[in-house]
């Protein structure tokens, strides 16, 4: 009995060995959770962009900016002369919060007065907005508190000196619902079309039956299609579907155009197909295809910004995350469904799209034709 356990025990290490690429994913995949685990999940989020519209320009408004620059959870990082700038700014997710601080400011703190500054929050991401929120209040306060402090000792005035008076845009009461359901919506898509894409033609030279379709009239790019097309139509009905039960379930508001919002999906869909072929093109049986799939389907749930903040990241994960198409169609999801904005505010997060799609789909669609030769 134990020379029978040991010769299948053998064995089954042999047939591992010998298949080294799942061998390799095995080994490589746990060290690539640890460190996406380790350095991109968490919410400790730090340098927020903040767009700043100074209309006093005094010392006193620079050395308020200065406590939120030296406090770490805000970047200055664009100066703006309207609060339109600062609409554009944040529709399209460049800047996350704003500072407004009034032309009377430094006057106000001058006659011993209470000045009030609007601090304006991206509320589409709840867990970003509540840190800004926070920590806007708190810079503030502690910025009044210590000119507080000055008048008292000068004067024996104890008016409070700056009211930090915030608003929390798109996403006011900051439900995360609101937040994740766009996003579902774009990991639904390629996790669904990248995954079946693979399996589907692997399991086909599993079965021994690509071969039958390679010798019958059908083109390469046919086959493709013909292969691809039910999972396209799939993924559509699984997007209204998300959409609809959020809407529903969830109240979740639908500020822009669904036909904007599909026809972006049917760009992102491009690059996912384009994933899932290839990764045909390297798998040799489903189980491979489905190793190699969760393989590139991990990064994307933590570097597009689906569960965690870009910006509490690393900036070496930041960079990486530029390579995961998955953040640029979230933008677009979450800017349409939650902020209603149009073409004009994710302009540069369609051509990204597009550039991958273009790429992914070409070396794709060239490696797989070399395979069917």
């Amino acid at each position: 009995m134990r020379s029978r356990l040991a010769s299948l025990i053998r064995k089954e290490f042999i047939q591992i060995i010998r298949d080294p690429r799942t061998l390799g994913l095995t080994f490589v995949y746990p060290i690539m959770m640890l460190l996406l685990l380790g350095y991109a999940a968490t919410n400790d989020v730090r340098n927020i962009p903040l767009a700043v519209f100074d209309q006093d320009r005094s010392t006193a408004s620079r050395q308020l900016l200065e406590a939120y620059r030296a406090a770490d959870y805000f970047t200055l990082a664009y100066e703006t002369n309207s609060t339109d700038e600062i609409k554009d700014l944040i529709d399209s997710g460049i800047a996350r919060a704003a500072i407004i601080i009034p032309p009377d400011y430094s006057a106000s703190l001058a006659r011993g007065e209470t000045a009030e500054v609007g601090f304006i929050i991206d509320g589409s991401d709840p867990t970003l907005a509540g840190t800004a929120l926070s920590a806007a209040t708190l810079i503030g306060q502690s910025r009044g508190a210590q000119l507080t402090r000055q008048r008292f000792s000068q004067a024996g005035g104890v008016a409070q000196a700056i009211d930090i008076r915030t608003q929390v845009w798109y996403n006011p009461e900051m439900v995360s619902a609101y937040f994740m359901i766009p996003g579902l919506i774009g990991m639904i898509l390629q996790f669904l079309t990248t995954i079946l894409t693979a399996t589907s033609i692997v399991r086909e030279k599993e079965r021994g039956t690509i071969e039958q379709l390679i010798v019958t009239p059908l083109r390469p790019w046919e086959l493709v299609v013909g292969k691809i097309t039910p999972y396209i139509i799939i993924a559509f009905f699984d997007t209204v579907e998300v959409l609809v039960a959020g809407m529903l379930l969830f109240h979740v508001p639908v500020n822009g155009s669904i036909a904007l919002l599909l026809s972006l999906c049917a760009l992102f869909l491009v690059t996912t197909l384009g994933i899932g072929l290839f990764v045909s093109t390297m798998a040799n049986t489903q189980q491979e295809a489905m190793l190699i799939t969760m393989f590139t389907l991990m990064p994307s749930i933590f570097l597009s910004g689906f569960f965690f903040p870009l910006a509490a990241m690393p900036k070496i994960l930041q960079a990486f995350s530029y390579l995961v198409p998955l953040r640029y169609f979230l933008v677009i999801s979450r800017g349409i469904v939650l902020k209603g904005v149009g073409i004009r505010s994710i302009y540069p997060e369609v051509i990204a799209l597009s550039i991958f799609a273009v790429v992914v789909m070409t070396a794709a669609s060239v490696r797989f034709k070399k395979r069917l030769g």
